[in-house]
């Protein structure tokens, strides 16, 4: 047999993913570079690569069973042509015998500013070995603040078109034209528009990048974007053009200044590197040379209320050689942000899926109701024709009143408005820059003619992450729910995880991902943007140790509770569970023992209860839909059992990370802290008839889940969970944000994985499928959204999906990481009655894993598939070992796999890498 070895080669910094693949075999060699990693600013790259070996198809491509790596050899050099193992001038590992094929730390020269480098692995396996691969690349950014060669440049003041009192200013536009004196050998552009920018080189924009650069605190540190514009220069003369929006540099609210941090005026600081073939190298930035204006078409923009373009003031050729700036001012020289300046290795916003309009629905007074059918976050892409002057304007809205207008109240102040006015020169085509909406309606008003669905585009915009899992099922209500949340979720990435992206807040709430990003990692790779954001927690972290409810924080929300900052850890525990990275946990390791230490300085009390909470049970719903009606959801319930629950859960992780992250004089004090906390914490909260504080769901399934009930009342407080549910609930949750985190998985666990499919198949309130009933085509921020005062019922929500996802995946398809990144898998698909099939993937830094089950009263059906360089003990139900069958053959037969025993109705076995399928009796 023919060894083909599948290599995917990962640049894996602190925070970044850029993957080449490459086949490989003992007679051929094929390499596809699927992206090129750009201004690294990382002194020591992790690298990774995946294996897996034969042609293959959908399932995961694993055909070769039981591949194991035995030994790497990675190689490192300045050119291509050095990249053999005599030559090789910056690392060669050498022949290293290891299993480990991700976050391999380089360990070669030191790296240097501006350069690229070249890199390929050779692998050896249990099966043979592979040849090398071609190579791939990385550039390194700007390692040093003096890399920096130019100087801010923008405007520190109001114009004319500004509107001041709205907090909207008139786009900036900058100008610089230069000439380049040779020929081109390379060109690289490293640039910091604040708050947004867009890059144009002789009238044509660079990259597909939108909402640029990444959100930050930017006093603490501020991200510049690396871009290679090689092919856009030639010897010759060239111009550079750029124009700066507000985002979150200018504040959308400037009221509040106590409340709303803002940053000033919108600046920029750039350098184009230019690299000529005869060696030479010449440096364009930004300096008092540069010219500018605030009287362009962009006339206001801002994030929550819209843009306004006046196409009659375009400048035609104003980023191409020749332009006429007579006119334009002289940039100024402006103080620098403060922040610390790193390159952007979280993904970039894109537009990364359009949406046709299912209808337009003409309105009294020429207006006009496109409808979507979908609720997402973006914008409206139009061509219009029409007189000079006209004014088009689209207001977004989420749902219709019963009129049939939109019904907008729940945006509160947010104006959500796009206004285009024609320039009255044929077919215009427009979208705005600087500005998204969430939305499912536009309003149309002011267009000249009979609108046409063709004409207009939605753009759902979020970051551009690859996709990593599927989930189908035989219960289409399961189905529509997973639809729903990826919708969701993708709306609520903009470089930063936000709550909503609709109404005048999209802030990074840290309460609401604290489990819902573990769940959305089985759906989109979002290692690198979850990396940035536990970064954005630590520069908000103060110096005594508190971490707001908010990061970055453009709210100064310090309020002081362990549920909210406490997602600085679960986070952590999430990427290194996910991904098997350790960085993740040394970097993260200080911030968090800092936090817990300030807390339990300030508020664990002398019965060694955590006496400071904030939110409670955040948005647990009424008793019914109808007692929740026209009632402001913005309600606290603080509760020390909730605050200490999560406190001792934390304390309990920091007890493991801290051996792991070399911290190990601290392992024995957090034992022993946690010892204490849960005596201290059944003697407070614990009940003899079985229940805990006031015998809520929530109150209950944080100490089961957390194991802080002692061994003796576990099965009363088990028994007492599920008799909230079914009788007093009558088969419904009633958790809010904090239960919700653990509701699922909890159930399984106690075993009444049967209440956890009640609960997520119910379509009568409160529920997830209540939500699609009521029209929803995302996930709700209230149970009881349709009936909820309207300053709290987003219908673009995540934080309502707690651990929902997680059970779809590692319970019901039983895809579970059994070690960290998903080295040893287990997979143990749960089987309730009226669940008939699973069909998942998910794509695991190792590769692909698949889990397709289907049964009927009389058997079981079983196919999976496991990466090259994993194990996994899977778990089969089944009368007996005797009557599995692995692709028509005994199982305990076959040398692939390995029987372990049998638990109860399950077969277990362990078994090596490869496609399976299983038969068995029922």
């Amino acid at each position: 047999m023919k060894l083909k070895i599948n290599i995917l080669l990962l640049v894996l910094l602190m925070i970044s993913c850029t993957a080449v693949f490459a086949q490989v075999s003992l007679h051929n060699l094929r390499c596809e570079l699927l992206q090129n990693p750009q201004g690294i600013d990382m002194p020591n790259p992790a690298l990774s690569w995946e294996l897996s070996s034969g042609a293959g198809g959908a399932r995961g491509d694993y055909r070769e069973r039981n591949i194991q790596q035995t030994a790497y050899q990675v190689l490192v050099a300045s050119a291509p042509d050095l990249l053999t193992e005599g030559k090789a001038d910056v690392w060669n590992s050498g022949k290293l015998s290891s299993s480990a094929s991700i976050h391999i730390i380089y360990k070669g020269s030191a790296l240097k500013s501006k350069n690229k480098y070249y890199w390929t692995v050779k692998v050896w396996t249990n099966k043979g070995d592979s040849v090398w691969s071609k190579p791939a690349s990385w550039s390194m950014g700007l390692l040093h603040y003096k890399d920096w060669e130019g100087r801010w440049i923008g405007f520190d003041r109001f114009f004319a078109n500004d509107k001041e009192s709205e907090g909207r200013l008139s786009a900036r536009y900058f100008r610089k034209e230069f000439t380049a004196t040779r020929p081109v050998a390379s060109a690289t552009a490293y640039i910091m528009g604040m708050g947004l920018y867009e890059l144009y080189i002789d009238g044509k924009k660079i990259g597909e990048q939108v909402l640029a650069p990444a959100p930050t605190d930017y006093t603490k540190n501020i991200k510049y974007n690396t871009l290679d514009v090689t092919t856009q220069l030639k010897q010759g003369k060239h111009a550079i053009g750029v124009i700066l929006g507000n985002g979150r540099f200018f504040a959308m609210r400037q009221a509040k200044p106590y409340k709303v941090k803002t940053f000033g005026f919108p600046k920029l600081l750039m350098q184009l590197v230019i690299r000529y073939t005869d060696g030479s190298t010449t440096v364009i930035k930004t300096d008092d040379s540069w010219k500018g204006t605030a009287d362009g078409p962009i006339m206001a923009n801002n994030e929550y209320d819209g843009e306004l373009y006046d196409a009659r003031k375009e400048f035609k050729g104003w980023s191409e050689p020749g332009y006429e700036e007579s006119k334009w001012l002289k940039a100024a020289y402006v103080q620098e942000p403060g922040g610390t300046y790193e390159a952007q290795l979280n993904e970039p916003v894109k537009v990364v899926k359009t949406i046709a309009p299912l209808t337009i629905v003409k309105r009294p007074g020429g207006k006009y109701i496109l409808d979507f059918g979908q609720n997402f976050a973006g914008w409206v892409r139009f061509n219009v024709k029409g007189p000079r002057g006209t004014v088009v304007s689209l207001r977004f809205a989420e749902s219709l009143q019963a009129s049939g207008e939109l019904f907008r109240t729940n945006l509160r102040d947010a104006r959500a408005t796009d206004t285009y006015i024609l320039k009255g020169e044929g077919m215009e085509t427009w979208a705005p820059r600087f500005t998204y909406q969430g939305f499912r309606y536009a309003e149309l008003s002011g267009h000249p003619g009979t609108p046409k669905k063709s004409d207009f585009t939605g753009c759902l915009v979020f970051d551009d992450m690859q996709t990593t899992g599927s989930f189908e099922s035989s219960n289409a209500l399961l189905n529509q729910i997973f639809k729903n949340a990826w919708w969701g979720i993708a709306s609520n990435y903009k470089g930063m995880p936000v709550d909503c992206p609709q109404r005048n807040e999209r802030q990074p709430w840290l309460g609401d991902r604290t489990i819902s990003a573990y769940g959305e990692s089985f759906l989109f790779d979002n290692t690198a943007l979850y990396k940035k954001w536990l970064g954005d927690i630590r520069y908000a972290q103060k110096e005594d140790g508190a971490i707001p409810d908010v990061a970055p924080a453009f709210w100064r929300y310090y309020s002081d509770n362990v549920s909210w900052p406490g997602t600085l850890l679960f986070v952590a525990d999430m990427l290194y569970r996910q991904t098997g990275d350790l960085a993740v946990l040394q970097k993260n390791y200080p911030a968090a023992k800092k936090w817990l230490s300030y807390m339990q300085t300030r508020y664990m009390n002398e019965e060694g209860i955590i006496s400071k909470d904030s939110y409670g049970d955040w948005c647990a719903p009424p008793l019914t839909a109808e007692a929740g009606k026209g009632v402001n959801a913005d309600q606290k319930h603080p509760s020390a059992l909730i605050a200490t629950a999560y406190y001792y859960q934390l304390i309990k992780m920091m007890t493991t990370y801290s051996g792991l992250t070399g911290n190990e004089q601290d392992s024995t004090l957090y034992a022993d802290l946690a010892i204490k906390l849960r005596k201290d914490f059944n003697r407070k909260f614990y009940n003899d008839q079985g229940y805990y504080g006031g015998n809520t769901l929530t109150d209950n399934l944080l100490p089961v889940y957390f194991g802080l009930v002692e061994e003796v009342n576990k099965t009363k407080v088990a028994r007492e969970i599920a008799r909230i549910i079914e009788e007093k609930n009558n088969g419904h949750l009633s958790t809010g944000v904090i239960g919700t985190n653990f509701l699922m998985r909890t159930l399984t666990s106690i075993g009444r994985a049967d209440l956890a499919y009640r609960i997520a198949t119910q379509k009568t309130y409160p529920s997830w499928g209540y939500m699609i009933e009521n029209g929803a085509t995302a996930i709700w921020e209230l149970w009881n959204g349709d009936t909820a005062a309207p300053k709290m019922n987003s219908q673009n929500h995540v934080m309502m999906l707690g651990d929902l996802l997680i059970w779809y995946y590692e319970n019901l398809a039983g895809i579970k990481a059994a070690a960290p990144g998903f080295k040893e898998i287990v997979m143990r698909p749960e089987m309730m009655k009226g669940l008939d099939s699973v069909n998942a993937t998910y794509r695991s830094v190792y590769g692909m894993i698949s889990s397709s089950w289907s049964r009927s009263s009389t058997s079981f059906k079983w196919e999976i598939s496991i990466p090259a360089n994993t194990t996994a003990r899977i778990s089969i139900p089944t009368k007996s070992a005797e009557h599995v069958t692995e692709s028509g053959r005994s199982a305990r037969k076959a040398k692939e796999l390995k029987f372990i025993q049998m638990e109860g109705n399950r077969a277990v076995f362990e078994l090596g890498s490869g496609d399976y399928s299983f038969t068995t009796e029922l």
